[in-house]
């Protein structure tokens, strides 16, 4: 049994909560502790319950509430240590980190995850994947581009939170100067929709069946944008839900 939500996704925040048979955990943490736990508890969820808050990289939309969780809620943190010499000073007082490398496999009871570095430009950050009782979920923004190691990883999965975080021609045409568009569309930044729905192709050829488009950007996307791109997964075999910007997702299941 596997379940997930995001509590927030998009460049105003994020947050994922994913729950195993026993383990239950946060990625990321982009909203005040405060927006958060309400926004948990909207599914019935306590986050004094998660056994760990996983930060993906130093941005502030993955991080910001970090510190706060953990000493509202006694939640651990666990970070790569590139990530946690560069938050240090923002998330404030903590009573210890765990730390990892990128790529490190870490194994809580039958619940494993995967670490997966990324060439997203934050400080040594990394994606993960989820696998619990033969489910697999993985949680997979900020992502830089397609690089192989992705790509080879999406038939694996069962579900995916997948950036899909700009529509090529709104941000062509959008107000962001030149060299925040360049940042954004090349290989250090962001996922087009058009690179999403190729990603998601791959698993659909695999294991996927639900793939929940993330992290839209306010400026460069819209969700009838990102999920018209997505329409002929549905013709593939996919489930295909949005998570909104200002709301929860919907909830994901896995082998229930």
């Amino acid at each position: 049994m596997l379940r997930a939500v995001a509590l927030a996704s998009g460049s105003n925040g994020n947050s994922v909560w994913v729950e195993t048979a026993d383990f239950a955990f946060l990625v990321d943490a982009g909203l005040s502790g405060r927006a958060l736990a309400a926004r948990a508890a909207e599914h019935g969820i306590d986050l004094g319950r998660a056994g760990a808050l996983l930060v993906t990289h130093d941005h502030s939309d993955h991080v910001c509430g970090a510190g706060v969780l953990h000493r509202r809620h006694g939640l651990p943190l666990l970070m790569t240590r590139g990530t946690l010499r560069a938050v240090r000073a923002r998330i404030g007082k903590v009573a210890g980190v765990g730390t990892f490398g990128a790529g490190e496999t870490l194994r809580f009871g039958r619940t494993t995850v995967w670490t997966v570095p990324t060439p997203h430009d934050g400080v040594e950050g990394v994606c993960v994947v989820v696998e619990a009782d033969g489910a697999r979920l993985g949680v997979l923004t900020d992502l830089g581009h397609p690089f192989p190691e992705l790509v080879d990883l999406m038939p694996t999965l069962d579900a995916a939170f997948l950036e899909a975080n700009y529509d090529p021609d709104l941000l062509a045409r959008g107000p962001y100067p030149p060299e925040l568009k360049a940042r954004i569309a090349g290989p250090g930044g962001h996922l087009s929709n058009p690179e999403c729905v190729r990603l998601a192709g791959e698993g659909a050829g695999g294991r996927l069946r639900t793939l929940v488009l993330s992290h839209l950007s306010g400026e460069n996307n819209r969700p009838e944008l990102a999920l018209a791109a997505a329409r002929s997964l549905g013709t593939r075999g996919l489930r295909v839900e949005l998570a909104p910007r200002d709301a929860t997702s919907p909830l994901v299941r896995i082998g229930e």
